[in-house]
């Protein structure tokens, strides 16, 4: 019994200052560079104390001395801050068309970004490219894989746990195959994480754009797919089956570009109001050269009528989702995503048919942030989980 008791009480100690180095380190995160002063007064603990936690998170490498605050009166005082290097995030996006990716330190710099446009045929080449294209962002950041604490994947679709596979995973052909999450794994090891693309949009949106302002929004992305990422009370949510703003499948599919078969695939509202569905819409009214939705926009913009009541359908549609999200979590704001959602005067269009359907007009926003938004949001995500990670670190160094 003495013996145990006297581990345990070694162990207090220990303990107390991993547990004071990690308050230290969320202060630097958030604040930084900050003096011992300062750490002191921002987290409570004595300065002694702030001393002795700082020792440990230095020796676990995360922080470093930055320099020195002059011109206050008293000596200078050191400025301590979060070490850069202590961590790196690869932030990958699996598109259609496009791969995007970054790689970030644990400062949020980002050291690499590429962009490349991809030729696979099957999933199994897709995740070859994805591996190329980690290869190449790590060898311009100058880091290796082993140095990477998280690497997040943004990619359509809902990660089912009872089967291991992604599922609802729209027009990514082959991805919601059992192989893919396995040789994924194989490919950035078994860390990694994958979160819903637009999901990842809606945490970009939350650190870099109009959700910085408000505690409660829904990033709504309408585009060559449709989707929803939202958060609530600063927190992004995915629900009991991870479907939270699958708002693809939405029982709406009066749209004149509506398909069944489409609809059986990714469901009603994606088969009425995407990308795909303003084109079949334009065709069936005889639009000429409605080749995307892109151009058919360009033409209602010329004042082709024909055009233009495909654009006010569109809104319409785009209006009764967003009506349906108002209606049950009442956000503050709404943000609109994806290359329909911020078309010129599409949000005026979806504004006006909110004004006569919605019982309350939250604010509605176009997204500013640009086609790297995903690998943004993942990064962001990459980040806090990589935190959790370097701050395990502290308790081997406290003893």
């Amino acid at each position: 019994m003495t013996v145990v008791a006297g581990g345990a009480s070694a162990a207090r100690p220990q303990l107390i200052r991993a547990i004071n180095g990690k308050v230290l380190l969320d202060h630097l995160r958030r604040s930084g560079p900050l003096s011992r002063t300062e750490l002191a007064r921002l987290s409570g603990l004595s300065k002694p104390t702030v001393s002795a936690a700082l020792g440990t998170i230095e020796r676990a490498g995360l922080v470093h001395a930055t320099g020195q605050r002059t011109g206050v009166p008293g000596p200078a005082a050191i400025l301590y801050d979060v070490r850069p290097e202590a961590g790196f995030i690869l932030g990958l996006d699996v598109g259609r068309e496009f791969l995007r990716g970054a790689v970030a330190d644990l400062a949020g710099t980002v050291r690499s970004r590429m962009s490349v446009r991809t030729k696979a045929v099957d999933a199994m080449a897709r995740i070859r490219e994805l591996a190329g294209l980690a290869t190449k962002l790590l060898g311009d950041s100058g880091i290796s894989a082993s140095q990477l604490t998280q690497t997040v994947i943004g990619s359509p679709g809902v990660y089912d746990p009872k089967v291991d596979t992604l599922t609802l995973t729209g027009r990514l052909s082959g991805w919601d195959s059992p192989a893919v999450l396995p040789a994924l794994r194989d490919a950035f090891g078994p860390a990694l994480m994958i979160e819903n693309d637009v999901d990842a949009a809606a945490l970009a949106e939350r650190v870099h754009g109009h959700g910085r302002d408000v505690d409660s929004f829904a990033f709504v992305s309408v585009g060559t797919g449709i989707g929803m990422g939202l958060v609530l009370d600063g927190k992004l949510r995915h629900g009991s089956h991870g479907v939270a703003g699958e708002i693809s499948y939405l029982p709406f599919a009066e749209g004149t570009g509506s398909d069944a078969r489409d609809a059986r695939k990714r469901g009603s509202f994606d088969a009425s109001a995407s990308a795909a569905a303003v084109v079949r819409a334009a065709r069936r009214a005889g639009v000429r050269s409605a080749s995307t939705a892109e151009k058919v926009f360009a033409a209602a913009a010329r004042g082709d009528a024909v055009a233009a009541g495909i654009v006010a359908e569109e809104a319409l549609l785009v209006a009764k989702a967003v009506c349906t999200v108002i209606t049950v979590v009442d956000p503050d704001l709404i943000v609109l995503g994806g290359g329909i959602g911020q078309a010129p005067g599409f949000l005026d269009a979806v504004v006006d048919q909110l004004r006569i359907l919605a019982p309350v007009l939250p604010e509605v926003k176009v997204s500013v942030l640009a086609a790297d938004a995903v690998v943004a949001g993942c990064l962001a995500a990459g980040l806090d989980r990589a935190w959790q990670h370097v701050a395990a670190r502290i308790g081997n160094s406290a003893s």
